[in-house]
């Protein structure tokens, strides 16, 4: 399957090292392909240069001279997004921290729109939903659920919950 990888782990040094070699590596060791939006490799050919133009941008001095450069930038960083979840199989969403990052629940949102199965991983142990009912915003939970996914705290289970989401599994 071709699984998008939804997350904000991508922002810091430590959340890239971990989702590196934990989540897109466990992704592809079972056999599937990551659609990865932090990845500069374009493997569906949607933005070739982007990789490069967002390093750029990221290695100028702050003003309004990186503001203009961002702002196109932006919105190909969307639209890249939006293709991947648009040719993925399958949405894995890191659901961790005080609250779900806005832009993987605008991905959550989008996919579910979209009729594309949605798992949700937390490894996170905080407290971070609405409700005793809910483990996490219960809008981004609707979401995850309502598509047939499921919410799971231990990469360990990933495997187990793509068998159950994959056509034929269930």
């Amino acid at each position: 399957m071709k699984i998008y990888l939804a997350g904000p782990l991508g922002f810091s040094e430590a959340g890239r090292s971990f989702y590196q070699r934990e989540v897109v590596a466990r992704v592809e060791r079972l056999g599937h392909v990551a659609l990865d939006p932090w990845s500069d490799d374009d493997i569906l050919g949607i933005d070739p240069n982007l990789g490069a133009e967002i390093k750029a941008a990221q290695g100028m001095p702050y003003g309004p001279g990186k503001r203009d450069v961002w702002r196109p930038l932006n919105v190909r960083i969307g639209a890249k997004n939006r293709a991947l979840i648009d040719a993925c199989d399958l949405v894995l969403a890191v659901l961790d921290g005080v609250d779900v990052d806005s832009g993987t629940a605008a991905e959550i949102g989008y996919a579910f729109a979209q009729g594309k199965p949605i798992l949700g991983y937390r490894g996170d142990f905080r407290l971070s939903a609405d409700n005793e009912g809910a483990t996490i915003n219960l809008q981004v939970e609707y979401f995850i659920r309502a598509g047939g996914g499921t919410i799971f705290t231990r990469l360990d289970e990933l495997e187990r919950e793509l068998v159950k989401i994959t056509p034929g599994g269930q």
